[in-house]
């Protein structure tokens, strides 16, 4: 009997995978399964805070002794629910800044948190922020600058050495990382030790000889994203206002990027449609002028976070929000006021999906298990067209009048990024009229409308596309 039920649902199985089309063949270069996650996570937190904090600097020169450090009121868990409340899914940390001081208490040099009063020189900043996400489920990052304006050693081999000791050390401690953070900064006048001397390093993306760096990273935290200079799995949007191109390729060849170790803009901004890695864009930006607290500083508004959030999550990137402690090691209740109310305003705005309440339908599908209901809420699905079709409509349809301010579009990044140029139109009762257009998408692409729009049919027009189309989800607010 055994036998005859297995043969029974194998029959079955057969049947069904017979019944479905074959899903569409992946692009050349798609994300790996830990770079999918990480764009699921959307926005997460970055903090500075560390010596300048104390000198009211934004890069130390590295002369500063370790017991200026002093929080007056530091309280992780505190930190991390700020972080929490605002929904910022991962926070990264600055472990070391350009002035060399660690914030945990590392073996390999005496600049460090262990010479602070900070609980008497017992204290890891490090090490509780990264318990108290794992008891808040955050997910925990650090930025660790490759530059350092304290070590004696800065420019020659034995700094490196020195360099990916702090690398195994902090994995090792804290990791598992969401992501690692490195910046390009590669020289200048500096402390080094008592020279008080520049010092800068030839073609420093080659000095830091970062493919060394990243096996590091493989070995003992192999789902980290890098951020980085070279061989990134996520790239610098080419400015710091938290501001992603409309036109923005998940895609780009580190050898273009950075061509003789400087940044190329035109490719960190755009990406390229055929670039050789997935290495999608991410939008830094920090809720103050600085990236560090200065009292004479005031944050963002609501209003312009929920600009900068529509123009980076908003544009197939993450965003990555600094927020600053202040000398007592706290979250200034201003910014907090901020933030939450940010929040707020994206909750409100992306809390109902019309979409939800639509029929949904396409001028083709793949065939079975490809239809466009597939792209209505969330789900494992995906709209996608036959081989070869790289154009189509897809046409949704209420039963009564809607009002619509935002249409939302996400590709099935899994098998690649796709569209080239689509458009998005409106039935006004007599013609479709045009009332939102773009280029790429990626993982998410939200447009919002130039005025509220009152139909029972919107449609988007998918113009040109590297290869058949493979949308996971439209929504409309």
């Amino acid at each position: 009997m055994r036998n005859i039920l297995k043969s029974l649902v194998l029959l079955a199985s057969i049947a069904f995978m017979a019944c479905n089309a074959e899903p569409p063949k992946p692009m050349s270069v798609i994300p790996a399964p830990h770079q999918i996650e990480w764009h699921k996570m959307e926005q997460y937190a970055f903090v500075h805070f560390t010596i300048n904090t104390f000198t009211d600097k934004e890069w130390g020169y590295g002369d500063e002794s370790p017991e200026w450090f002093n929080p007056t009121d530091f309280d992780a868990d505190a930190l991390v629910r700020v972080v929490k409340d605002a929904n910022l899914k991962g926070l990264i940390l600055t472990a070391k800044h350009h002035d060399g001081f660690c914030l945990w208490p590392t073996a390999y040099t005496e600049h460090s948190i262990k010479n602070s009063p900070y609980k008497k020189g017992k204290g890891d900043i490090v090490g509780e922020v990264a318990e108290a996400c794992r008891r808040h489920g955050i997910k925990f990052g650090i930025y660790l600058s490759p530059w350092d304006r304290n070590h004696a050693d800065y420019g020659t081999d034995a700094y490196l050495e020195y360099y990916r000791n702090q690398v195994r050390e902090l994995l090792t401690a804290y990791g598992p990382l969401f992501e690692m953070w490195f910046d390009g900064a590669n020289g200048g006048d500096g402390y080094y030790g008592g020279a008080n001397e520049t010092r800068w390093v030839e073609s420093g993306y080659l000095y830091y000889d970062w493919a060394k760096v990243v096996d590091i990273i493989r070995e003992l935290s192999p789902e980290t994203v890098v951020w980085s200079s070279s061989l990134p799995d996520a790239r610098w949007c080419s400015n710091e206002r938290g501001i992603i191109d409309e036109h923005c390729w998940a895609m780009a060849t580190p050898e273009d990027m950075y061509p003789n170790g400087k940044d190329n803009m035109a490719v960190l901004r755009h990406g390229q449609e055929n670039g050789t890695r997935w290495a999608p864009a991410e939008a830094d930006v920090s809720i103050r002028p600085g990236w560090f607290y200065h009292d004479y500083e005031a944050p963002k508004t609501p209003e312009e976070l929920f600009d900068i959030y529509l123009s980076s999550v908003g544009r197939g990137g993450t965003l990555l929000l600094n927020l600053a402690p202040d000398r007592r090691g706290r979250i200034p209740e201003e910014d907090i006021e901020s933030l939450i109310a940010w929040r707020k305003m994206v909750d409100n705005a992306f809390r109902n999906d019309l979409a939800e309440k639509a029929l949904f339908t396409a001028s083709s599908s793949r065939g079975r298990g490809f239809e466009a209901e597939n792209m209505q809420g969330e789900n494992e699905g995906y709209w996608a067209t036959a081989d070869g079709v790289t154009t189509g409509d897809i046409t949704l349809k209420w039963s009564e009048p809607i009002k619509a301010k935002y249409v939302v579009i996400q590709e099935h990044i899994a098998l690649g990024q796709r569209i080239r140029e689509f458009v998005v139109e409106a039935f006004n009762g007599d013609e479709w009229q045009e009332v939102a257009s773009g280029t790429t998408v990626g993982y998410k692409r939200i447009l919002p409308l130039t005025e509220e729009v009152t139909t029972d049919q919107l449609r988007i027009r998918l113009l040109d596309s590297r290869a058949e189309h493979a949308i996971s989800r439209i929504a409309i607010y």
